[in-house]
């Protein structure tokens, strides 16, 4: 079996941190502790979130192999279930939609997913405003699955529900929780 944190404590401790700075501060890229090997199909910066987030009461979806499948069963306890069903979502979803949105009673019962990108860039094209955001701040995003912003921008009705975002990618995550606002400049 692979290994996760080197020291599980202060890792776990590390990723929840940079967790909360990106979700306090929409768009903001943080960085991950390092995991010294993560099975393959499996980004850096998810698996050490789920490390630090997930345990054996929060169900897991995933379209991961089955190396990666077992790594996370092995190191979170997390249990797999159906997308609808999943508090964290691994990968490229299903349609957003058909994803667990919360209730107006309980939106914090709204899923979580961790979405591998392929780049993270601190200005680009998107401008994110919102809640932790003075004014708007720019982000760059690429490897996003097609038509992503659009099915995201599409739940902002139903708000308080939705679906909180981490953009993965190696070892830098930014999180956009279901309050941000994201449009491109123009």
């Amino acid at each position: 079996m692979r290994a996760g944190f080197a020291d599980p404590v202060l890792g776990a401790q590390s990723a929840f941190r940079a967790a909360m700075e990106a979700t306090a501060r929409p768009g903001s890229i943080q960085a991950l502790p390092v995991l010294p090997d993560a099975p393959p199909g499996l980004d850096l910066a998810a698996a050490a979130l789920l490390l630090a987030l997930a345990d054996d009461t929060t169900p897991l979806w995933t379209a991961a192999g089955a190396e990666a499948r077992g790594w996370l069963a092995f190191h979170c306890g997390a249990p797999f279930a159906l997308p609808a069903a999943a508090a964290f979502l691994l990968g490229p979803p299903p349609p957003l939609a058909t994803l667990g949105l919360g209730s107006d009673e309980a939106p914090q019962d709204g899923a979580t997913l961790l979405l591998p990108v392929a780049a993270l860039e601190d200005d680009g094209p998107l401008l994110l405003r919102g809640p932790g955001i003075r004014g708007e701040r720019r982000l760059g995003v690429a490897g996003l699955p097609e038509g992503f912003w659009a099915a995201r921008a599409a739940l902002a009705p139903l708000a308080p529900r939705g679906l909180d975002v981490f953009l993965c990618c190696g070892a830098r995550l930014a999180a956009l929780p279901r309050s941000t606002r994201v449009t491109e400049a123009g």
